[in-house]
């Protein structure tokens, strides 16, 4: 009997699909029999480091290049569009820090804002990030099973129903019995295709979250507990196997619209990570470095895998098309594209709904003016490692602690989130001035401002810790504390470890190792956060205000603050 025309049709359109991703050999179909497909093809649509960003975020961090992108109305229409170009199934996907770290729209009500606007996006799976622990273990398991906010109630009128995806936390383990706070694994079958999800955050999130938050829990290495999880799904019969991982790398060519899909000079934790991988790993999703980069990376066993990240804050989404042979399981062929999120298209209306509801709660607060700036503020760093901004917000936070008689203030770099921008307009303010939104986007985690006595050898200590750690490791990447006005001091590279800083003054007078100094700094510093341990052994410690509003009432007491001088730290070499 010859094959029919409509499974005529069948096959030519799935030799067309075919095609795209991997070179045809042979198809043969007797001719007495009806032509079965021998492949699914799986989408999947990843995104990473969403951060709450609800709205277009201004700047540098709203573009991909010169493209203005980013913004979940926006970022939704292109998951619909993308969606519709896979009628077989999918899945979206996220690898970690959909909260956290928000600006005052989605942070006002603890996230609950994103975790909506992810449910409406149809977000399927998530990995845990860094920032999902900012508000600690209990408040993330409020925030994926529904409830109102223990102290604050339900701010927006109505029942917090949780996130209607999944998160995972494969090496995120109770200290009590060593099971996962979540599923280590999710299966889902798309067209009779099974994938196995295996979800996870970096090993060294205690180091950089507020330690209480996560006393209860132990992080444990990355590769282990993919390639145990791993083991684990084989044994069920999953043999497509997809990891969403929150840490990362970076490539040297820096985020243009070209080199989203390039992976040039890669490195990172990412690389080490996937080097130990067991070969049945097909597919990481990886972020937060807030990178992007399209890679083929080697497995342990010299295997190149497909390694992405779609950068930050809703500007890209990584269009993944898995080709997976139904006889084995086993995907065949992968593509994976990294796409800019552009905001030339429609809004998406239920986003649209979801951020207006907030807008007109937050408005109030959001538009209040607080100060003014005289021209741009940024967090961009100089050759030594201190930004304008930086020495602004260290300033702040001694002003503020001034009734405890701080003389010497530090900030961490990774807490200043954004820019304040001239010319940047969030309501009805006029260029230059500087709305409590704007304020709160740059300092996003409601962390307290301490002060401390420290004695100058402790304080040369914290300094030699930016660069030499052996908590963490024997070196770490060189994390540069803000200084205030007054104090300098001066670094070298080549230097060994415990010589590295230099010159340690305050206000001209060479610091003296026997003496008691007042330090000031954000609660999470002085909590060890960001791998500073020498801040848990200050004594009398004294903790006041938000640090947001630190800055804010600086910003008002100092109008027009120009950028800080970026004079206070020297590199020699």
């Amino acid at each position: 009997m010859p094959v029919s025309a409509s499974d005529q049709n069948k096959l030519r359109r799935r030799i067309a699909v075919a095609t795209m991703f991997v070179t045809l050999v042979a198809l043969t179909v007797p001719a007495a029999v009806s032509a079965k497909p021998e492949t699914t093809n799986v989408q999947l649509l990843a995104i990473n480091d969403f951060h709450g960003n609800l709205v277009p975020p201004t700047g540098s961090s709203g573009r991909v290049g010169a493209t203005p992108a980013g913004g979940v109305e926006y970022l939704a229409t292109k998951i619909k569009d993308l969606e519709a170009t896979n009628p077989t199934g999918t899945l979206e996907v996220a690898a970690g820090d959909l909260i956290g770290a928000s600006p005052l729209l989605s942070a006002a009500f603890h996230d609950e804002p994103t975790i909506e606007a992810m449910n409406a996006l149809g977000l399927d799976i998530s990995a845990v990030g860094n920032h999902e622990f900012d508000e600690g273990v209990d408040e993330l398991l409020r925030i994926q099973n529904g409830g109102c906010h223990p102290v604050d109630g339900c701010q927006d009128g109505d029942d917090f129903a949780g996130a209607s995806f999944q998160y995972l936390a494969a090496n995120v383990v109770r200290k009590s019995n060593g099971k996962p706070i979540f599923p280590a694994y999710k299966v889902r079958s798309v067209a009779g295709a099974k994938v196995g999800f295996i979800g996870l955050t970096l090993e060294g999130t205690p180091s950089i979250v507020t330690p209480s938050g996560v006393a209860s829990v132990n992080f444990l290495d990355e590769a282990d507990t993919i390639n145990a999880a791993t083991a684990e799904l084989k044994a069920k019969g999953v043999h497509t196997i997809v990891v969403l991982l929150h840490e990362g790398g970076a490539q040297t060519s820096p985020l243009s619209e070209t080199s989203i899909n390039t992976c040039v000079g890669m490195s990172g934790a990412v690389v080490d990570i996937v080097s130990k991988l067991d070969a049945d790993v097909d597919l990481v999703v990886s972020g937060h470095t807030h990178n992007a980069y399209n890679c083929a990376l080697p497995n342990s066993v010299g295997q190149n895998i497909a390694v992405s990240s779609a950068s930050s804050f809703g500007r890209l989404v990584t269009d993944i098309d898995l080709t997976i042979d139904r006889g084995t399981d086993q995907p065949t062929a992968i593509a994976v594209n990294n796409k800019i999120v552009t905001r030339d298209v429609a809004l998406d209306p239920a986003e649209t709904t979801i951020i207006t509801k907030y807008n007109t709660a937050i408005a109030p607060i959001a538009n209040r003016i607080v100060g003014s700036i005289t021209g741009d503020i940024t967090r961009s760093n100089n050759t030594a490692g201190e930004s304008a901004l930086g020495d602004v917000i260290a300033d702040a936070q001694l002003e503020a602690s001034a009734s405890d008689n701080a003389r010497i203030a530090f900030m961490n770099p990774g807490g200043i989130r954004a820019d304040l921008v001239f010319a940047q307009i969030s309501g009805v303010e006029q260029p230059g001035e500087v709305t409590y939104g704007e304020a709160f986007t740059v300092q996003p985690f409601n962390n307290l401002v301490a002060t401390e006595d420290l004695t100058g050898a402790q304080i040369k200590t914290v300094l030699e810790q930016q660069f030499c750690n052996a908590a963490l490791t024997a070196t770490r990447n060189n994390t540069i504390l803000q200084p205030s006005a007054g104090f300098t001091y001066s670094w070298d590279s080549t230097q060994p470890c415990g010589g590295k800083t230099s010159l340690l003054a305050l206000n001209g007078v060479p610091i003296d190792p026997a003496l008691t100094y007042r330090v000031t700094m954000n609660n999470f510093l002085a909590d060890g956060g960001d791998g500073f341990p020498e801040f848990t052994h200050g004594t009398n410690r004294v903790t006041r205000g938000f640090d947001v509003d630190a800055f804010a009432n600086y910003l008002g007491a100092h109008r027009p603050v120009a950028p800080g001088p970026q004079n206070r730290i020297t590199k020699i070499a």
